[in-house]
């Protein structure tokens, strides 16, 4: 997950320092519509772990439209840091509070207790491992 706003954005306003700052900040809620409330950003920084409820005008339930929001200047973004990449190294966007943004580790899958899974997770399974094996296989080349 990664903090990011514009450079237009940070022309007006300051960067926040630490995520308490941020509710000094408009920031771009996401609501997720199967859960029903605003997100509430996590942080970490060697291993104090602190959520931050932030305040701003604007709340959207998509990634692309918090993503152009960003761009736009309405305020600080928080997501996982493959959505803003391409802006971020072109300049669009600047990443803030860097040291609380802790990288993510990934997905885990917990396979079921039965001896045979159904035929839906075995393919679920299958797939995982085959983009897997492509993506080692595109990086070594």
């Amino acid at each position: 997950m990664v903090a990011v706003a514009s450079p237009a954005y940070f022309a007006k306003h300051s960067a926040p320092k630490t995520p308490r700052d941020l509710v000094a900040h408009r920031c771009i809620n996401i609501r997720f519509p199967t859960h029903g409330g605003l997100y509430v950003w996590e942080f970490e920084r060697r291993g104090e772990q602190l959520n931050v409820r932030v305040d701003g005008q604007v709340v959207l339930n998509s990634t692309p439209q918090i993503v152009l929001a960003a761009l736009a200047g309405l305020g600080i973004a928080f997501l996982p840091e493959e959505e803003f990449a391409p802006h971020i190294e072109e300049g669009r966007l600047v990443r803030v509070l860097q040291d609380w943004c802790a990288p993510f580790e990934g997905n885990y899958l917990y396979y079921p207790s039965r001896r045979h899974p159904s035929p839906a997770f075995s393919r679920v399974v299958d797939v995982l491992r085959f983009n897997e094996r492509k993506h080692v296989m595109e990086s070594n080349s």
